[in-house]
């Protein structure tokens, strides 16, 4: 089958990124960006590109070169999926709140409702593609709601998922590590299989495209979400035991960094994993292992998210402690909000955990992050649901300038790396705050030595 025109529903961090890219590489092929969310979708077609919903670099270049030739964003989700051969689903797959697998299983009603709408909508035979993080056997689901509630007309199913790193996700799909393709063994799954590795050789090299059977796919991504965790995790439990004991968490990763076995990647200490996938994706496997029977192997991973959860809250009671055990009516500036640098993504930021934290012992919290705006902050905060939208708002506020966000505070806690932060006049900020000014380092980002020539009190992780 030649592909002439791709449908993706859903315009988030995943969907929007990946069929921009699809788009410039293939112009050829037409794209629709459909979501149901019109703000989103404005943005997206606002007339100046940097304003558009996510930001990424070098995502606006991709959007403006291919946004109006073969790009378009619509919330017209119908016309989209009945004109398309093939179809992506890339929405959300929040951790259930609610019912069986509370806490740890995928939510899929979103999968769901997007099937029965793709079954209601085709006129035509449609190659669907699973883009969204889903667990095992979930192409089952979808095939079973396409071929029992469809048109009469035929669906293959495969997984492709994505292996994006927020704040390079465009280099990440310029030049992947592979691309993985998931489908059927039968005639029609490998024709499928390879209608969809059709577009993506349009700029990958042949060898970086894996073929797996669905199930083998779904697992992957999951598998590889958990691995990355896993050795954040550990390199933040030696954290620990390296302020105990007088060593230095950065040249403890070197050392083992540098074994040609391990390697030095997902080894900085921090305060802790945030983002869409890795906590989400990992309760996702404890469950699944759960609900075969296999204990040890959910008590494995589980532990993963245990040490996560604990690096944060230490981080959090280490601001206290410091600051002579009271945080209360101290001004507590937070440089940083965004998960990690180079995105204006919030989800399961470290710093959502320890600013509630620290509200919860009455601090003022100043916030300053480059790309995320109080409406934002604000939400992030409200979603805990562990005190009123009105006593969040008392206790925080957000600057767009980071001295103002310094001026007069007691400490600096920096919970995302930014590189701006690292060229700051710190002189200025010094003489801004109150004394002593303590810096409490969550991302081993600025140069202890020239901090405390200032005056500042510094504290990292790890050391």
């Amino acid at each position: 089958m030649k592909i002439t025109k791709i449908c993706c529903i859903g315009a988030g961090y995943v969907g929007g990124p990946t069929m921009a890219v699809i788009a410039q590489k293939c112009p050829h092929i037409q794209v629709t960006v459909v979501d149901l969310n019109e703000n989103r979708i404005a943005l997206w077609n606002h007339e100046d590109v940097t304003q558009i919903p996510i930001y990424e670099p070098g995502l606006s270049e991709v959007v403006a070169e291919a946004r109006g030739r073969n790009l378009f964003f619509s919330t017209q989700v119908d016309q989209a999926i009945d004109e398309a051969e093939l179809i992506f689903i890339s929405v959300n797959t929040p951790t259930k709140t609610y019912g069986a697998g509370k806490g740890m299983a995928a939510d899929l009603k979103y999968i769901e409702l997007c099937a029965r709408q793709i079954a209601r909508v085709s006129t035509t035979n449609k190659i669907v593609v699973e883009k969204s993080t889903l667990p095992v056997r979930t192409a089952g689901a979808i095939k079973s709601i396409l071929e029992n509630t469809g048109n009469g007309v035929q669906f293959q199913i495969l997984s492709n998922p994505e292996f994006l790193a927020e704040g390079t996700a465009i280099e990440d799909l310029f030049q992947p590590d592979r691309v993985l393709i998931g489908g059927d063994p039968t005639p029609e799954g490998q024709q499928a299989i390879e209608a969809l590795a059709s577009v993506y050789m349009h700029w990958v090299q042949p060898d970086r495209i894996i073929r797996s059977n669905v199930w083998s796919s779904e697992l992957s991504k999951l598998t590889a979400n958990a691995f990355l965790a896993q050795r954040v995790s550990s390199i933040n439990a030696i954290s620990e035991l390296c302020e105990k004991t007088g060593a230095n968490v950065s040249e403890v990763a070197k050392a083992i960094g540098m074994d040609s076995r391990i390697g030095s990647k997902f080894l900085k200490a921090s305060v802790g994993f945030g983002g869409s996938c890795f906590q989400k994706d990992i309760l996702n496997l404890v469950y699944i292992a759960k609900s075969y029977g296999l204990h040890e192997v959910a008590d494995y991973w589980e532990q993963v998210i245990i040490m996560n959860d604990h690096q944060k809250r230490r981080f959090s009671n280490a601001i206290v402690r410091t600051l002579y055990n009271t945080v209360a009516d101290k001004k507590i500036t937070f440089l940083g909000w965004a998960f990690k640098k180079d995105t204006n993504d919030t989800r399961e930021s470290a710093a959502i955990y320890v600013a509630d934290d620290l509200i919860h012992e009455q601090a003022k919290i100043a916030v300053y992050d480059p790309k995320v705006e109080e409406a934002q902050v604000l939400a992030d905060l409200n979603y805990l649901e562990t005190r009123s939208a009105a006593q969040n708002e008392k206790y925080t506020r957000v600057y767009t300038d980071a001295y103002q966000a310094c001026k007069g505070s007691h400490a600096i806690a920096v919970l995302t790396e930014w590189d701006e932060f690292k060229s700051y006049d710190w002189h200025q900020i010094y003489n801004s705050m109150l004394k002593p000014a303590f810096v409490f380092d969550g991302r081993n980002l600025l140069d202890k030595n020239a901090l405390e020539k200032i005056g500042f009190v510094y504290q990292a992780i790890g050391s």
